[in-house]
């Protein structure tokens, strides 16, 4: 049986303000390409279909596209839910769906309830093996504490009893069945990028890898960069990029086979990106000029510039050579409060309310006044004075 392991969909998530709509069209159609050339028997999503819990109607639809799709290819799914998702939504019509192949796991009473699926031997016949495939939906542990029977609902504590739970259902099945794990969790080890909401404050949330270390396969959802963390433990990551820490990621999937004897080959499946993300660095001219940053012209690009004084129209000039800069920073390469002294050091000096205006700007932008603005500047002043006489 061959598995495609994905997960963090985030269906309906914008990119520094830009839609990401037609990006998750084109990716759905490399999912489906995907399972038509690998011959895919079953497509599993991790948590994180949505990005919110009250998703768009054009993004339910999209999803929904999805699914149907997927049916039409004779494939099961399976689904649970994540943190940003709406559990009792994102579980709707769930009974109706398990006959068309789409199983949903959002509900914790289902979570030890597994999909059971044949396997077929190496002669084609199908000798009796299963694969169970159990989804835990996102555990809230203020909220699902009591009904796992955990007094101190901590995300270990409460994904401890919910793969306890697990595996006392597998072990009321056949000897040699094999089993697979969908978990939206942190696992120990994991690496993080900036586009994933924290499951607990100061890192509690992380559970130990030996939790799992009775199943054949855990697919986990969560961290949005694909990661092994055992060889039978990954993260299959997002499938589109959501944030510029994540310019380094191969996007993509796992795909995995288990036979009869176990986990067999897993291997990377990669879906590139229609336009590449890009992180530089420099002083504007440099950027302009430099062939070294030729590569980057047709990527979303993050700049940070260096120039000591802050340059006029920064972000209009850069997009004449990066059109699709979506994010602009800035880091002198010489801090100025750290040569001279602090900023409210340097206005008490100032002689005039003239200076102390030119002073702010310098502070803020790291460029003085120039003569036009300083001239806008003196007019303005010119006709506050003007009022403050006729009152």
């Amino acid at each position: 049986m061959k598995l495609l392991h994905t997960s963090d969909w985030h269906l309906g998530r914008s990119f520094h303000g830009v839609g990401t709509l037609a990006a998750q069209q084109r990716f759905a159609n490399q999912l489906l390409d995907t399972v038509t050339a690998e011959n895919v028997d079953v497509v599993l999503v991790s948590g994180d279909v949505y990005d919110r819990a009250l998703p768009g109607v054009d993004v339910v639809n999209l999803f929904d596209d999805i699914l149907a799709r997927l049916s039409v290819a004779g494939v099961q799914v399976v689904v649970t839910s994540g943190n940003h998702d709406s559990a009792t939504r994102l579980g709707f019509g769930g009974r109706l769906l398990e006959r068309a192949g789409v199983h949903l796991r959002t509900r914790l009473s289902d979570l030890d309830t597994p999909v059971p699926l044949p396997l077929q031997a190496g002669s084609g016949k199908d000798d009796g093996a299963q694969v169970a495939i159990y989804g835990i939906p996102f555990l809230e542990p203020r909220l699902v504490a009591d009904e796992l029977g955990v007094e101190n609902g901590t995300h270990f504590s409460v994904t401890e009893a919910a793969v306890n739970r697990i595996g006392a259902d597998l072990d009321t099945r056949a000897p040699g069945t094999a089993s697979v794990v969908l978990a939206h969790t942190f696992a120990s080890g994991g690496l993080t990028s900036a586009s994933e909401r924290e499951l607990s404050v100061g890192g509690v949330g992380a559970v130990p890898l030996d939790l799992f270390d009775r199943f054949t396969y855990t697919a986990l959802g969560h961290l949005h960069g694909p990661q092994t963390l055992s060889e039978k433990v990954r993260y299959s990551g997002s499938p589109l990029p959501y944030s510029f820490s994540e310019a380094s990621h191969t996007k993509g999937a796992w795909l995995l086979e288990i036979t009869p004897d176990g986990l067999g080959e897993v291997k990377k499946v990669v879906w590139e990106p229609e336009r590449a993300l890009s992180v530089l660095s420099g002083k504007l001219d440099d950027l302009l000029t430099a062939e070294k940053w030729a590569f980057a012209q047709d990527h979303y690009c993050q700049i940070t510039l260096t120039d000591n004084d802050r340059p006029e129209l920064a972000m209009e000039r850069l997009r004449t050579r990066f059109p699709n800069t979506l994010v602009l920073m800035f880091a002198p390469e010489i801090e100025r409060e750290a040569q001279g002294q602090s900023y409210g050091a340097r206005i008490a000096k100032a002689a005039n309310e003239l200076e102390l205006c030119c002073g702010f700007l310098d502070h803020v932008r790291h460029r003085g006044a120039n003569d036009a603005e300083q001239q806008v500047l003196r007019e303005a002043l010119a006709r506050v004075r003007e009022q403050e006489s006729a009152l």
